[in-house]
C-alpha cells in the first residue's frame, strides 16, 4: 500500500508550481511537471495554499492532538454515563 505524501510535500510542490508559472510556463504545464493532475493542484493549493511549511507542520499537529482529545472526551463520556446509571441503581 502506498503512502500519501506529507502535507510539507504539497505545499513544496506548490510553491514549484508557483516559480514555474512566474517563469513564464502555463499552470498545465508546471501541474504536470510535478506529476500531479489539475484537480489534485487546486484541491492542494485550497487546502494548504497560504501556508508555509512549518504552519503546516503545525496544523496537522494541532489536527492529531484535537483527534486524540476528542477520543479522550468521548471514553470521559461514556464513563460518567455508566457511573450515573449505576449510582440510580439503573443498571
Amino acid at each position: 500500500m502506498a503512502r500519501r505524501p506529507k502535507p510539507e510535500k504539497f505545499v513544496a510542490k506548490l510553491r514549484q508550481v508557483d516559480v514555474l508559472v512566474s517563469q513564464g510556463r502555463t499552470v498545465a504545464d508546471a501541474v504536470r511537471s510535478i506529476g500531479v493532475t489539475e484537480v489534485t493542484y487546486y484541491r492542494w493549493r485550497r487546502e494548504f495554499g497560504d501556508l508555509k511549511v512549518d504552519q503546516v507542520k503545525r496544523l496537522k499537529d494541532l489536527e492529531t492532538e484535537n483527534q486524540r482529545l476528542r477520543k479522550a472526551l468521548a471514553d470521559l463520556t461514556l464513563d460518567k454515563l455508566i457511573l450515573s446509571e449505576a449510582a440510580r441503581g439503573t443498571y
